[in-house]
């Protein structure tokens, strides 16, 4: 199918596919007048993608996993369960420093509108 075609079925933009493209994410091959053509796997591959990304990682990361899959889901192999579960406690740990930040911010703002409210 061609790069439109495959845009229409998944709901993902043309430029989004060539990125993933371009990330080594999703692959192609090329007619003689340089069109990309994808095979019948491609839309499974795109869900898989945008459900990794939705899930917080990065290309990087994605491109590793990619070969990883079982059957047509997005169930993995055990292989790479280490590798989530590192993934998993990297975002743990981002949560807890935009909670703080957060919560720095909220005294900020109160002691800011205490301010104005006494002046």
């Amino acid at each position: 199918m061609k790069i439109g075609e495959l845009s229409r079925e998944t709901g993902v933009a043309v430029r989004l596919l060539r990125y993933y493209e371009a990330q080594g994410l999703l692959t192609s091959r090329r007619s003689e007048g340089g069109h990309r053509h994808y095979d019948s796997a491609a839309p499974v591959a795109v869900a898989r993608i945008r459900t990794l990304l939705a899930a917080g990682l990065p290309t990087k990361v994605i491109r590793e996993l990619m070969p990883c899959f079982v059957g047509d889901g997005t169930e993995l192999q055990a292989c790479v369960l280490d590798h989530l579960s590192t993934q998993y406690a990297e975002l743990d740990s981002r949560i807890a420093d935009l909670t703080q930040a957060r919560a720095a911010l909220g005294e900020i703002l109160a002691a800011s509108s205490r301010t104005l409210t006494h002046a």
